[in-house]
């Protein structure tokens, strides 16, 4: 064998281990649970379609109602040549739609406030005491979220007719509360649980009453879980429409839901309006949801590792 053989021979393995060394340098290590890009970019399109889908109703209906005919929906490509704001116009001009929107905040503000704070207090007191009755009330606060609102209706008409809280914004919101407060005082309790039963003992020391360890100590950590609460009350009466149906009687204290209804006669709707309408309810949902999201996704997250 020649010496210039042998030395080509010794070189291939050097070679192939440089090759192999450069080759693994760049090779990037992926950390353990680290998406590889296919993944990451099957992630994305799912989330961006995702997104698509529930921003179209919305661009949907903001779309119809540029449509100045109430038929336009039947032919939607025609509205973009003929795109007006006429509709918000007639309806902030030629409606009750300030009534509207007063009743309703009115409806939901004070829906939320008693409700959140009878569910607050209630939740606490079934998180932290065991007294006689307490797997009954528990129950039965349970219970009141099976029976559907038609069975309701007519008993609490009765007796809201003897009280004379018929067509009262009053009437309303403790109407609300009944199905609101039960589902809130579980929503809470499961949330007050997480909270260490030793800073109510640290303010029993310090000589808070219970009462005062609830507001001053318990209360301030339990923010997240209070916005969620909020949130849920919030929407529910601001779009509940059995009940105000039912109670209220006047034109000027129709809540959003029931003013809709006012574009739809017997033959005829006026599709146009109630898109136009529509969006504008959707203005102070949408603001209320933009002051409570930080504690409303940090009450969330809480809740699904901790309850």
């Amino acid at each position: 064998m020649s010496t210039t053989t042998t030395r080509s021979a010794s070189r291939i393995p050097a070679q192939r281990s440089a090759t192999d060394g450069a080759a693994a340098k760049n090779r990037r290590v992926r950390r353990r649970g680290e998406r590889s890009p296919l993944a990451k970019a099957l992630t994305h399109g799912i989330l961006a379609v995702a997104s698509l889908i529930a921003l179209f109703p919305v661009v949907w209906l903001t779309y119809l109602s540029l449509g100045p005919d109430k038929d336009d929906y039947l032919h939607p490509g025609n509205i973009l040549s003929k795109a007006t704001l006429d509709n918000y116009s007639y309806v902030l001009e030629h409606t009750q739609f300030f009534y509207w929107a007063a009743s309703t905040l009115i409806v939901a503000l004070g829906t939320t406030l008693v409700g959140v704070l009878f569910a607050a207090t209630t939740g606490y007191a079934v998180s932290r005491m065991r007294f006689p009755g307490y797997r009954p009330l528990m129950w039965m606060l349970l219970l009141t979220q099976a029976f559907p609102i038609a069975v309701l209706i007519v008993p609490i008409y009765e007796i809201f007719s003897e009280l004379g809280l018929i067509d009262t914004y009053q009437g309303l919101i403790l109407i609300n509360c009944t199905t609101i407060v039960p589902y809130c005082t579980w929503l809470l309790k499961g949330y007050f649980d997480t909270i260490p039963g030793e800073i109510d003992e640290a303010g029993r020391i310090d000589g808070l009453s219970p009462f005062g360890t609830f507001w001053r100590l318990i209360l301030p950590l339990a923010k997240p879980g209070i916005a969620v609460a909020a949130f849920y009350a919030f929407i529910t009466a601001f779009a509940e429409v059995a009940f105000a149906n039912t109670f209220m009687l006047s034109d000027t204290k129709y809540t959003f839901a029931i003013g809709l209804s006012s574009f739809v006669s017997e033959h005829d709707a006026q599709w146009n309006l109630m898109a136009a309408t529509a969006v504008l309810i959707a203005i102070p949902v949408t603001a209320f949801f933009y002051l409570v999201q930080k504690h409303l996704v940090t009450g969330l997250t809480a809740g699904g590792t901790k309850g």
